[in-house]
């Protein structure tokens, strides 16, 4: 299975910008990819990013312009740019990959088997 470590985030004060990283190891298919997530205290965790196998790429409306993925070209390194960030994207963010990346538009799908520990994000109004 794979291996995914976050790191980065941290505190930043609204309209600033921080970003994460995830570096991925371990057994992983040549068609994985990894998408983004997120999880309030006392709510549901969220896609945030995400993208399929032609490289399109989704977030969700509510970061929509303000969050950008990307990854290294050999794809054990993936980050998330976070600017003009809210005191409501104070959050743990968490790397996850899918063996098989889905072709189409299931993004965050149920294929999510592995994940990283997370990574705290807090934004300072």
């Amino acid at each position: 299975q794979a291996q995914l470590m976050e790191s980065g985030g941290g505190s930043v004060e609204a309209g600033g910008s921080t970003s994460v990283s995830c570096k991925t190891s371990g057994s992983m298919s040549m068609s994985y990819c990894v998408g983004w997530f997120r999880q309030a205290p006392g709510k549901e965790r969220e896609g945030v990013a995400d993208t399929n196998s032609d490289g399109d790429v989704r977030y969700a409306d509510s970061v929509k312009s303000r969050l950008t993925m990307s990854e290294d070209d050999n794809k054990k390194a993936q980050y998330l740019q976070m600017d003009s960030l809210k005191p409501e994207d104070t959050a743990t963010y968490y790397c996850a990959s899918e063996d098989r990346c889905h072709n189409g538009g299931d993004y965050w799908g149920n294929d999510f088997a592995d994940w990283g520990q997370g990574t705290q994000v807090t934004v300072s109004p």
